[in-house]
């Protein structure tokens, strides 16, 4: 994997890289195919009050909170609602996807191998999603029961934290839990506010964007998939990080 900075730059000078120990992952559409039942279920929402939410206001709701997400929806379809029905609203939503998500969830391409490969070597591992606990761990019971175990070291979901992606509270909070530091874990993402979160956070992230474009970033190496990514490829953007800090 090349490094995400400037091929230019010259050789590294200074102390060694620091070790790999932490690989923490975002859960929907970069781990599980659960992205698109989000979508179902907003789409089946904007139905429900009359209109046909449009593409472009889907693909800006992806990683993004609930409120965002109704915001969003709203403006789009030119309605307007009283408090009480953005939270009806976005329990609806909620209510619909954990549904859908009882119906079965599927990995992400070369998702479940490096999760695997990760536990393997031995890396602290952590689960960071703006989706609530009780959708989370939906997701959380059908990977166990196909892994035949918990891979996950830590998990920090979208309601238990003081703010949620694209800040950086959740994968500060991550890290605090497990001890490591920026310099010393990778982040996964799909999703433009994951990758900004995990960027704000101090951390060098791989972005596997399914649905969603994202421009090109210094801490930031993009990949269509997780397909034939392993332990090394995820050393190497660990080094090209410290690459950077060091000649920036």
């Amino acid at each position: 994997m090349p490094c995400p900075v400037d091929a230019s730059l010259p050789s590294r000078s200074g102390p060694a890289p620091r070790r790999l120990r932490a690989v923490l992952f975002d859960m929907d559409g970069t781990l599980v195919e659960t992205e698109q039942l989000w979508g179902v279920a907003m789409a089946e929402l904007a139905a429900r009050l009359g209109g046909r939410m449009s593409d472009e206001a889907r693909t800006r709701t992806i990683g993004t909170s609930m409120p965002v997400a109704m915001a969003v929806l709203h403006a789009d379809l030119g309605v307007t609602r009283t408090e009480a029905d953005v939270a009806a609203d976005a329990r609806w939503v909620e209510e619909r996807t954990a549904q859908l998500m009882a119906d079965g969830i599927g990995w992400r391409p070369g998702a479940r191998e490096l999760v695997a490969a990760v536990r393997t070597a031995g890396l602290a591992t952590a689960l960071v999603t703006t989706t609530p606990r009780r959708l989370a761990e939906i997701v959380l019971g059908s990977i166990r029961a196909d892994l035949g175990n918990d891979p996950f070291d830590v998990t920090v979901c979208g309601d238990e934290v003081p703010a949620r992606k694209p800040d950086p509270a959740p994968y500060l909070q991550a890290m605090t839990e497990l001890g490591v530091e920026p310099g010393e874990c990778v982040v996964i993402e799909d999703s433009w506010a994951g990758i900004s979160a995990g960027l704000a956070a101090g951390i060098a992230v791989l972005g596997v964007p399914a649905e969603q474009a994202v421009p090109p970033t210094p801490g930031l190496a993009v990949r269509p998939s997780l397909t034939g990514i392993g332990i090394p490829d995820v050393e190497q953007l660990l080094q090209c990080r410290d690459l950077a800090s060091v000649d920036a």
